[in-house]
């Protein structure tokens, strides 16, 4: 056990080689030149001599340094997740540190380290984001210590036991800044504006003395004979209204953008627009397909029904087969009986794509209010906007050209059927989808 306290915990530094090389040199020169030999013996003396004293305040004076990761309990998928290392420099001396974190492979980050230097008994602490782009259990190892003294001629190793695991979820970090969104008509970020409601509620919530400005046509006739004045009945918007959000899980969903695919984007997406129609008062509730049947929550309102969201998201995986909205129309028919709004998130590549599946889409769209998200290739419309200099810039240019022409075609084809859709890129995703769902809702037409 000493041999290997010493063999794995001692490492030798640059300096310690520098030093000994020269002591090599004045060596050989002394067998050329005999009085240098005294001299050259006492600079090897000396050297032996500093780096046993320096082993002797790494391994024998004062305690080992400690550290502990602090972070949360799950990570947030997409998102900037803040890490801090406190690292302890418990012994009597000033020293210089190397701190290594051991990070889930899932980051391919074999390079990361921090050095600092530490006084004696000094805490410092290491504070580093961490971007996870895919769900699923992210497996933290040891914290490592280099310390090294001023002497600088050997350097000390220490195994900090911090091993974890930490799930990484579906974006929740995204609701705190969407947490103010459904407090407001509708969010201005992507230059919306406010929407005029084009019917009239028929909520009730109150009967009130009439004032000046109030609408005649809600004069309560009965009230006001048994009151001798005016009385109005005052309506609020509807609530409880019945949100689905849909999630295609097919091979479409596969394609990757910023490192997340749209899969992931879909996911985040549902459950920021779930977070905010639940403080609309809504019920929301959860589809997920793709070549077989997935997940249904059934809509709700209940507080639990959030973290029931944010679960069932966590597991969701793509598939590499077609999606059968065939299936889909059966199970929406079958589930869902009062008319709601569907938020079917999905993609369409070309227009032959869509038509395949439009029959299915327009009977859905019989019953219930439905909302078609796909995406915008973002890749596409870089080559798109790229300056032609060869004949085969042209040839990519333009076809590239047409496929973002298609992505319009298909907005119209739905606009055509009664279907209303948004075609957005991956990273607007979010605001767009709460935006349409706010501007229904300003306008009733849930």
């Amino acid at each position: 056990m000493f041999w290997d306290y010493i063999y794995r915990k001692l490492f030798f530094t640059t300096r310690f080689f520098v030093v000994m090389g020269f002591c090599c040199v004045k060596f050989v020169t002394a067998f050329y030149v005999p009085p240098l030999l005294p001299f050259a013996r006492l600079l090897l003396g000396i050297v032996l001599m500093l780096v046993v004293l320096d082993y002797i305040f790494l391994f024998f004076l004062g305690k080992k340094p400690t550290a502990k990761r602090i972070m949360a309990d799950r990570l947030s998928n997409g998102d900037d997740n803040r890490v801090e290392l406190q690292v302890v420099n418990e012994m009597p001396f000033t020293v210089d540190m190397e701190v290594i974190d051991e990070l889930p492979v899932q980051f391919q980050k074999r390079d990361w380290s921090v050095k600092e230097v530490f006084r004696a008994k000094e805490q410092k602490n290491i504070i580093y984001k961490l971007r996870p782009t895919e769900r699923g259990e992210y497996h933290f190892g040891n914290i490592l210590l280099y310390t090294r003294s001023l002497l600088g001629f050997i350097i000390r190793r220490h195994d900090v036991q911090a091993a974890a695991t930490v799930s990484v979820y579906p974006s929740f970090l995204q609701l705190r800044k969407y947490e103010l969104l459904s407090q407001t008509a509708i969010q201005t970020e992507q230059g919306n504006k406010r929407m005029r409601k084009i019917g009239h509620s028929m909520e009730f919530e109150q009967i009130k003395e009439y004032v000046r400005g109030d609408d005649i046509r809600t004069i309560n006739w009965k009230a006001t004979a048994r009151k001798g004045m005016l009385m109005v009945n005052n309506y609020t918007d509807e609530k409880s209204q019945q949100i689905y959000c849909i999630i295609d899980k097919g091979r479409l969903m596969k394609m990757p953008f910023n490192n997340l695919t749209l899969l992931d984007y879909a996911i985040n997406s549902t459950l920021v627009l779930s977070n905010v129609c639940l403080q609309k008062q809504d019920r929301v509730g959860l589809i997920t397909f793709s070549n077989k049947p997935g997940t249904i929550l059934a809509a709700d309102r209940k507080p639990i029904q959030r973290e029931n969201i944010l679960q069932l998201l966590y597991n969701q995986e793509t598939a590499f087969l077609e999606s059968d909205y065939e299936m889909l129309y059966m199970q929406v028919r079958n589930r869902i009986k009062q008319r709601s709004l569907l938020m079917l998130f999905t993609n369409f590549e070309s227009l032959s794509g869509l038509h395949r599946q439009l029959n299915y889409l327009r009977s859905i769209a019989r019953h219930h209010l439905l909302m078609v998200v796909f995406f915008e290739n973002t890749e596409l419309h870089q080559l798109s906007r790229l300056e032609a200099k060869t004949t085969d810039d042209i040839y990519i240019k333009t076809i590239a050209e047409k496929f973002e022409f298609e992505k319009r075609l298909i907005v119209k084809e739905l606009m055509k059927h009664g279907i209303l859709s948004i075609l957005t890129a991956p990273e607007n995703l979010t605001v767009n989808a709460v935006n349409k769902y706010l501007e229904l809702k300003a306008r009733q037409a849930i």
